[in-house]
């Protein structure tokens, strides 16, 4: 049935104005109307198709991301795409590539880190892909642990030359993306060492291959680390190893923004500030916290049209069987993903923000938030990312038996996305950076020094440690100054509990290392207080449209809820509700569940994806799922002949009882 939209009726019950949640969910009017014209713009060009990556061979797979990128960037060109329209066109492709960290880390790391002749030298051939670069930090034997990289820069005052060199097994480079086949240069991370003394990992660029033939150059072994987790997915990518064996480079090749050598050979700092490193952390953390929001609703969208689709049990007298939607059991598993979304974009948007201010403030040499900002930045990347990977999970467990197929879209969606708990700081070593800056600033609150930013709750300390929730009915969880009282008083408590706990060690690195985990849980108490904080000044802005509004409140009680529910335990052992709040606050998420039914699919449909980026048979905007998913079955390459391969060898001698034929 051509044309059909099975999802129709539900389009129909929506109660507020999608076209104005689409604006809400863009950013802008501006955005909406450019991911709009761009996707649409991917969708339409065959050149572009993703069907069939999980069928391909690692080399056909990978010949194949050559092809899809090059001619990505021959589009841009021809259209005259602007940078904010080229780099959606490279996320609508939906296709990790070594153009990724090209853009995303290399051409970053050359404006934060290098001076400005070393910018006018390197970033022109850049732009213009005349040379394709790579970051090459994480070693076999370290990624957490940058201090403790051992690839060594030794400067040469004879020849004014660096010699980068890999003086053990575990310094060779290994995961850095793009540089097993593609990446002619590199920012190359090693220890700087002159006249003898070691100074600590600097940047530095370093050409890989050559320019006319693409071998590598004298000294440098190079090549792919092999597969990696899921089909397709993250195979398109060619992360690489690398050993230097002695390279020279120029002294002029090492990023000398913030510190240089000398002619002689004497290590300088620049007047440039050491903290405007950390701006570009903040900057590619915000980036990693608005990929968590589109990949998570990139799952939730297929796992509500699909839970609208699918009808199992339920039917009467030969009636129509119950929408899987419909079920309790799955709208407590997938509403509060479907308001984590939502949640995630708006904290996202407000890192954007923190990241501009940062940046001003750097520029007029005030350091004064960069600590909270950091540690901010690093939380919010470790929570949102857990979530994300956990949630693409559920929605394929949502889906069935379906959601198991590589059509659904969902096992490739979680393959690439899961790395993002692990690259651009671990987790959970993220959360205990966060656990240091909490320590320390509930060490500081009796001095008189005011926490800031979003610590600035615990300058409350006072009225945190001892108030107790004024919740009397199921409704009065919807006042955001209840909600977010309760948050803060969990985290405030944790917290100093955690503090007091710390104190009691004579050594506070052995204490430190003895209650991390439970110094994690503070963290994460800290970061959702962030991400709810931010939800509920999201609402108080002024949001147009019918019923808009009504339905981000309900999304954002949702999330506040539905963590409050899960993480009961922390509420209740602190103090801050009683087990019969904790009952309503249960009775009132029950409540906003069957609110939120009606409008699923409408919120979903506000995040405007394309059949195209979904990438989906189970989330097709029209729900006509099952024909298709029965004409994709026939697509598979086992399906071109009846007879399988091997039938003759195999099969044939073992029914016929002739195993002393078969070719074993």
């Amino acid at each position: 049935m051509a044309g059909v939209d099975h999802l129709a009726t539900e389009r129909s019950k929506a109660r507020f104005d999608v076209e104005e949640m689409k604006v809400v969910w863009a950013g802008s009017r501006h955005t909406l109307e450019l991911s709009d014209r761009i996707s649409r713009l991917v969708a339409s060009d065959p050149a572009f198709r993703k069907d069939n990556r999980a069928m391909l061979s690692r080399k056909d797979l990978f010949k194949n991301t050559l092809r899809k990128a090059t001619y990505a960037w021959k589009r841009i060109i021809e259209l005259r795409l602007s940078e904010e329209e080229a780099s959606k066109l490279r996320f609508y492709v939906d296709e990790p590539a070594f153009t990724d960290l090209h853009w995303g880390m290399f051409v970053p790391a050359i404006k934060g880190q290098g001076t400005e002749e070393q910018q006018q030298k390197w970033l022109p051939l850049a732009y213009k892909m005349q040379i394709i670069g790579c970051y090459a930090q994480t070693e076999l034997g370290h990624g957490s642990n940058v201090q403790g990289l051992e690839t060594t820069a030794t400067f040469d005052p004879q020849t004014d030359e660096f010699i980068i060199h890999s003086p053990t097994l575990t310094s060779s480079k290994w995961w850095p993306g793009g540089l097993g086949k593609v990446s002619t240069h590199a920012i190359v991370y090693g220890r700087l060492i002159t006249a003898g003394q070691d100074y600590g990992v600097h940047g530095f660029i370093v050409q890989l291959r050559s320019l006319d033939d693409h071998l590598p150059l004298p000294g440098i072994t190079v090549g792919d680390i092999g597969m990696k987790f899921g089909s397709g997915a993250y195979n398109t990518m060619d992360n690489g190893v690398l050993r230097f064996d002695h390279v020279r480079i120029p002294r002029d090749q090492m990023l000398m923004r913030v510190s240089q050598v000398t002619r002689e050979g004497k290590f300088v700092q620049s007047n440039v500030p050491r903290q405007l490193v950390y701006g570009t952390m903040v900057y590619v953390r915000q980036t990693i916290v608005a990929d968590a929001s589109c990949a998570l609703s990139r799952a939730v969208c297929i796992a509500t049209r699909y839970s609208a689709v699918r009808r199992q049990f339920g039917s009467q007298n030969g009636g129509v069987e119950t929408q899987v939607i419909d079920y309790k059991t799955q709208q407590s598993r997938l509403f509060p993903l479907l308001a984590s979304a939502y949640a995630f974009r708006f904290v996202g948007e407000w890192l954007k923000w923190l990241y501009t201010d940062v940046t001003q403030r750097l520029q007029a040499n005030d350091f004064s938030t960069l600590p909270e900002a950091h540690a901010c930045t690093a939380g919010l990347k470790s929570l949102t990312t857990t979530a994300t990977a956990d949630g693409i999970e559920e929605c394929r467990k949502l889906c069935g038996g379906h959601g198991y197929l590589c059509s659904s879209g969902l096992p490739e969606l979680f393959a690439v996305y899961v790395p993002a708990c692990t690259y651009e700081g671990d987790n959970i070593v993220l959360l205990l950076q966060v656990a240091r800056f909490l320590m320390k600033t509930v060490s500081q609150l009796g001095s008189g020094k005011q926490p800031v930013g979003t610590t600035a709750y615990m300058g409350r300390v006072e009225h945190l440690m001892q108030c107790r929730s004024t919740v009397q009915k199921a409704d009065d969880w919807l006042k955001p100054s209840v909600i977010l009282e309760a948050f803060e008083a969990r985290s405030t408590r944790m917290s100093v509990a955690r503090a007091q706990n710390l104190a009691k060690f004579a050594n506070p690195e052995e204490g430190f290392l003895e209650l991390s985990a439970d110094l994690v849980e503070a963290a994460v108490a800290h970061c959702q207080l962030i991400v709810v904080s931010k939800f509920i000044e999201k609402l108080q802005q002024d949001i147009p449209g019918k019923g808009v509004k009504e339905q981000l409140e309900n999304l954002c009680n949702i999330y506040a809820l539905f963590i409050l529910h899960k993480h009961v335990g922390d509420f209740l052992s602190t103090g801050c509700i009683t087990p019969k709040q904790a009952s309503l606050a249960n009775d009132q998420l029950r409540s906003l569940y069957s609110q939120v039914r009606p409008n699923a699919i409408a919120l979903v449909d506000a995040f405007n994806y394309t059949d195209h980026y979904l990438g989906s048979v189970l989330g097709r905007y029209d729900g006509n799922v099952y024909p298709k998913l029965y004409e994709e079955a026939w697509k598979d390459p086992l399906n071109d002949s009846v007879v399988p391969d091997g039938y003759g060898e195999y099969i044939r001698p073992l029914l016929k009882q002739q195993l002393h034929n078969a070719r074993l």
